[in-house]
């Protein structure tokens, strides 16, 4: 009997520990962005994420990182607060690649609920005429 209420008494606490601690929790408004067709000519494109600190606590963007070098994120480095909205920049040049249809990730690493979160670009470059 002893055990049992003891187990309960456990739980109960364990509950009510995991709920009372709050978080921050990122919303992006999109998780991917088209470019569509540009020309090799300006083969540098931009896009902007913007996204919400949705918990209660300060968001903390700890990495936002390209699947390769031709895609540059820019953030924030400040903690954005409960309810505050931030962006991250994202930019493709595709100088010197081959023109075609790309699409690339960027990995961004939070202290939020979900820790880690995926942003896509993608387009088509098209050969200069």
């Amino acid at each position: 009997m002893k055990k049992v209420l003891l187990m309960a008494m456990m739980l109960i606490c364990g509950l009510t520990f995991a709920t009372a601690q709050k978080q921050a929790e990122i919303k992006f408004d999109k998780l991917t962005h088209d470019f569509g067709k540009f020309s090799e000519k300006e083969p540098v494109v931009s896009c902007t994420f913007t996204f919400q600190n949705a918990g209660e606590t300060p968001l903390i963007i700890n990495q936002a990182i390209a699947s390769c070098g031709c895609t540059v994120p820019e953030y924030t480095k400040d903690p954005i607060a409960p309810g505050a909205k931030g962006e991250i920049k994202v930019t493709y040049n595709g100088t010197g690649k081959l023109p075609g249809h790309f699409k690339k990730s960027i990995t961004v690493r939070t202290n939020g609920v979900v820790e880690m979160t995926r942003l896509y670009i993608e387009g088509d470059m098209e050969e200069a005429k």
